[in-house]
């Protein structure tokens, strides 16, 4: 399981940040936003290395923006495995994105708690995150769909009152 969980979650992170880079590119397209460095020196501070301008700065800012939604999706490709998958599943890892995100900017001192930010800068992290969240969700749950219910999808089946509707689609849905 932890095999699949970790090779199916680098992809379906991948998905998810491509996703998220691509709807983030439309946005600043529309709205004139700014190309946020946070990434780049969240990664600077945690390496120690420079937060200097430049190509340097521009490489560790695409560094952590895929490194870090790539190695999330495989948490939420071990939730897909253990039969955490749908909507529901996708909102709790969305969740997990955006705290992932906080605990590292506060912690190196680049950010700020998000009550702090402006509405409507919350509002576009928010949104883009969870784009992020529900196409690397998707993904996942895919890929694990192709081996069944997972453990937990197999016990609900089992236990009277509960049902499983977490388990693959049907041909030509979703």
């Amino acid at each position: 399981m932890l095999r699949n969980a970790l090779w199916e979650g680098l992809i379906a992170g991948a998905a998810g940040v491509a996703a998220m880079t691509v709807g983030e590119k439309i946005e600043q397209a529309v709205t004139g936003r700014p190309n946020s460095h946070v990434p780049g020196r969240v990664l600077a501070r945690l390496t120690g290395a420079s937060e200097s301008a430049g190509q340097h700065s521009t490489t560790l800012n695409w560094t952590m923006h895929f490194g870090q939604g790539i190695a999330l999706g495989v948490l939420r490709s071990v939730m897909a495995e253990v039969g955490l998958r749908g909507p529901l599943a996708s909102s709790k890892f969305t969740v997990v994105r955006l705290t992932n995100d906080q605990i590292l900017e506060n912690a190196t001192g680049v950010g700020a708690p998000p009550q702090t930010w402006p509405r409507s800068e919350l509002a576009i992290d928010v949104l883009h995150k969870s784009v992020y969240g529900f196409v690397t969700g998707a993904v996942a749950d895919a890929l694990a769909a192709r081996r069944g219910l997972g453990p937990g999808g197999r016990h609900a089946e089992r236990v009277p009152g509960r049902h499983s509707d977490v388990g693959p689609l049907p041909r030509g849905s979703g």
